[in-house]
Order: C-alpha cells, then structure tokens, then sequence
C-alpha cells in the first residue's frame, strides 16, 4: 500500500488532474486507489467538486470527501465565512488511516498549496505529511512566478523534513514560450531531480480513453506512466 500527499504551488495548477492522472494509472494496472479531499472548497453542496471529477477522468475510485465550503477561499476562511466547524485535524489523520486498510494507494489531494490552513489553529497538508510520514508529490505551473513559488513550497518541505517525491508540472502549454522552455531545467534544479512528470494543458477536456494515454505519456515511470524527463528537457530547451 502506498499514501502520497498531491500538494500544489498555489490554486489552479493543476492538482486534481494530476491526481486523476495518477489515479488512472493505478487503475489500468489492476490496482484499487482511494482519493482523500480533506476540503472542497468553492464547491455548493450538491454539486459535483474534485472528487468527482477524479473520477470521471479515471474511472471507479474511491473518494471521501471530509468537509465542503462553498465559498472559494481557503479551507479555515471559507469555514468561518460559511459559519460549519473547520475540519478537525484528528478525523483528517483518522480517514487517511482508515483510507490506507482497504486499498492499494491512497491519494491525498490538497487545497491551494502546502501552508494553506485548515483551521484556526494553524492546520495544514505539511502537518498531515509530517504526522503521517506522507511523502508529496507537488504540481506547480511551467510559467513566470514557478520558479519563485516552487523554491518556497521546497524550503516549507525541506525546514519540516517532509520526503520530496517529486515535482510535476501541472499544464505544459503548447507550443511553450520562452519562459515555459527556460524553466524546465530551473526547476529541476530546484528540486535537485529530474522532472517526473508534465501534463498538457486541456488533460481535462478530454475523454477517460484518451486522458489515460495522456497519463502515461504525462507521468514517469515512477508513478506508472512512461514519461521521459531527459526527452522532455531537450525538446523543451531546443
């Protein structure tokens, strides 16, 4: 059995496709996969959120989902404004536990990024990773700012002496610009390992056949896919 907390550089990265994409993956090799989402925010009741959308990209994963605000904010504002109790750090603990006896890999994914509190004490996915020995999986974004945000999210990790499993990045444009293209080789310097992954832009759109191809295609063979760092960084960089 394997945990791995998917944490981001910021919102809008691309985490749940990311985590989707390892999903499928995990699926197509005969493997059960449970998807933990701590807090959805942004979402009403009722309405679909990340978890389902997991799901429709990789297929019959199980999901739990411990606590919903519908205001787009952060798990502790958006608790506050909507006026529920946040999530309760020991039930969060408790699910990724309960999560890890019934299945082959569980996927922890993350609000916004790696500090982002979870309640007023302070709560966050780097307190879940280090109370549970999770190693992260972080997704960040190709373009100007990455490699600022990216540095910072690493720091955070190694000052907590959380285990790095890698960087993926989230939506590679196509065609690149000069900043995408620079950036490759900056950021794995950054996290002093090749890349293990990156993700077309649009993964999302596209039918669960075709979205599997493009996990395989967008994630190394460490995460089951057959991603090609070193191919990757020259096509980027010439």
């Amino acid at each position: 059995m394997t945990t791995l907390l998917v944490t981001g550089t910021g919102t809008g990265v691309g985490k749940t496709v990311v985590t989707a994409a390892l999903a499928a993956l995990a699926l197509a090799r005969g493997r059960r996969c449970t998807v933990v989402k701590p807090a959805q925010t942004g979402v009403p009741d009722g309405a679909p959120g990340d978890l389902a959308e997991v799901a429709r990209l990789a297929g019959p994963v199980d999901s739990v989902e411990l606590a919903r605000f519908p205001d787009p904010l952060s798990p502790a504002a958006a608790a506050r404004l909507s006026g529920r109790p946040p999530l309760d750090p020991a039930r969060c603990v408790q699910a990724v536990l309960d999560a890890q006896a019934g299945t082959d890999l569980v996927l922890v994914e993350g609000a916004g990024g790696l500090l982002v509190r979870y309640d007023e004490d302070g709560f966050t996915m780097a307190e879940l990773a280090r109370t549970l020995r999770l190693p992260v999986l972080v997704v960040c974004t190709a373009g100007l700012g990455t490699l600022n945000t990216t540095a910072l999210t690493l720091e955070a990790m190694a000052h907590r002496g959380l285990e790095l499993t890698g960087l993926v990045i989230g939506s590679w444009p196509v065609p690149p610009g000069v900043a995408e293209r620079s950036n490759v080789a900056d950021l794995e310097m950054l996290a002093t390992r090749p890349l293990l992954g990156a993700i077309g832009s649009g993964a999302g759109n596209v039918s669960p056949a075709a979205f599997l191809d493009i996990a395989r295609r967008g994630l190394g063979p460490s995460l089951g896919g057959s991603f090609d760092a070193l191919g990757f960084r020259r096509r980027a960089t010439s």
